[in-house]
């Protein structure tokens, strides 16, 4: 009457087929086989209980009463028992209301959860008892997203909103079980959307921008990776430290980790600029760099017609595709963990959601326009590389050697350092050739 089955990731499953021939089952989770059929024989007594309409035993019963709120409201789900008087009955709707008044994120943040919310309502709508919803209807919830074109990594968020909600909920006391626990969300990432900003587009948007202030905005997300609005609009006139150049950003997002709440970048010349002629038309006394806007100000229309207005095509992801294009610049020529201390993201982040294969990439590696030095600069890494080594910057006072990579792989800083001790010191007697005699041998039958 009923079976025990093992799913490929270890996780035990009890099956059987209810009084309609509907196939069903409850999962137990990665448990050990004898503990699966100790199972399995309690459950049976209790199907045969359902099957004859008949009362289970005194030990069945107590078993039942035993059993975790959790297990026990997967045999509510499956129609093998009835939910438990004491157990108050949570809506969704209620559920969801709960978990958005005591959760504290930014504003961003809550709009997105705010459409998982819309999407978890549409289909279970608001009066549906939490402890009815199960990992079937969990599947089947997000093939409907599928099935109303959401994008795979819209889909993966919701999902992980979905999941949050309802580990909160088990938290305290409101749901017995996640049933989006193991649905698999999916990636995140859509590289269909994804747009190198090249130099000489960004340098046609700039000079289409209204004033100093855009043209300074569009050079901070660009050439400082800045996140705009929230990094871009936090600026302060005391961040800016014009001796040594450098940058402080405060981040609005990330404040809630330790140590994430502000960064140091090197203040670029792209950005320097652009700066200093916002500063000069400035009012005596002013605090915020950008005046014109405050926190929360939404900058994607206008920043769109400028494109336009440049003669291009507005890309997708507007600002983020200037942080990703100003990353994936950045990483041609400093090591990963100093591009992802700039940009403010991990390299897994940067990874996944930044870095791209340029234009720049192929004409290196098919070694066309003159290699990789040639492209390298017009593909702009050789100016960024000339911000780093600013003559005003704190470690102006040493050595000015180039700290970009040669275009054959697996050479880094302390082997050039190494390289050049060694062209400093004079010939040895035993000459350029290894003193090994198999390759002597070699060299001289070649």
């Amino acid at each position: 009457m009923a079976s025990v089955s093992r799913d490929a990731n270890g996780t035990r499953r009890v099956l059987f087929t209810d009084r309609e021939g509907e196939r069903k089952a409850v999962r137990l989770g990665r448990v050990s086989a004898k503990t699966a059929e100790a199972f399995r024989l309690k459950l049976q007594d209790v199907i045969a209980a359902r099957f004859t309409e008949t009362a289970i035993d005194a030990e069945t019963a107590r078993w039942l009463a035993d059993l975790p709120d959790r297990m026990y409201a997967r045999l509510v789900r499956v129609g093998l028992a009835d939910p438990r008087a004491s157990a108050s009955r949570v809506t969704l709707g209620g559920l969801l209301a709960a978990f958005f008044a005591g959760v504290d994120v930014k504003p961003a943040t809550r709009v997105r959860m705010k459409q998982a919310e819309t999407a978890l309502v549409d289909y279970f709508t608001d009066a549906r008892d939490v402890a009815t919803i199960g990992e079937a209807d969990a599947d089947e919830w997000r093939a409907s997203l599928t099935k109303a074109g959401y994008a795979a990594a819209t889909i993966s968020r919701t999902v992980l909103y979905a999941r949050q909600v309802f580990r909160w909920a088990m938290r305290r006391g409101m749901a017995s079980g996640n049933p989006f626990a193991e649905l698999k969300a999916g990636a995140q990432v859509n590289h269909a959307r994804a747009v190198f900003v090249s130099r000489e587009s960004i340098a046609k948007v700039i000079d289409a921008a209204p004033d100093a202030e855009w043209r300074l905005l569009i050079a901070l997300s660009r050439f400082g990776g800045l996140r705009v609005p929230s990094e871009a609009l936090a600026l302060r006139w005391s961040d800016v430290d014009w001796e040594h150049n450098r940058l402080t950003v405060r981040s609005p997002k990330t404040e809630h980790h330790e140590g994430k709440g502000e960064r140091i970048i090197p203040l670029f010349p792209e950005i320097r600029e652009h700066l200093q002629a916002v500063f000069d038309a400035a009012p005596v006394g002013s605090v915020s760099v950008i005046g014109r806007y405050r926190e929360g100000a939404n900058l994607n229309p206008h920043f769109r017609r400028i494109i336009k207005r440049a003669g291009l095509t507005p890309w997708d992801r507007t600002w983020h595709n200037l942080r990703a294009s100003r990353q994936t610049e950045l990483a041609a020529t400093f090591p990963l963990h100093t591009v992802c201390a700039w940009i403010g993201n991990t390299k897994a982040i940067a990874a996944g959601h930044y870095l791209q294969v340029t234009d720049a990439d192929w004409t290196r590696a098919t070694g066309a326009a003159g290699g990789c030095g040639e492209s390298g600069a017009k593909g702009g890494a050789l100016p960024t590389q000339n911000a780093a080594r600013h003559p005003s910057a704190p470690d102006r006072g040493r050595s000015r050697e180039s700290t970009e990579a040669p275009c054959f792989a697996g050479v880094s800083q302390p082997d050039a350092d190494e390289r050049e001790a060694v062209q400093n010191d004079p010939m040895g007697r035993a000459g350029l050739e290894p003193a090994t005699p198999a390759f002597s041998m070699r060299c001289s039958t070649n």
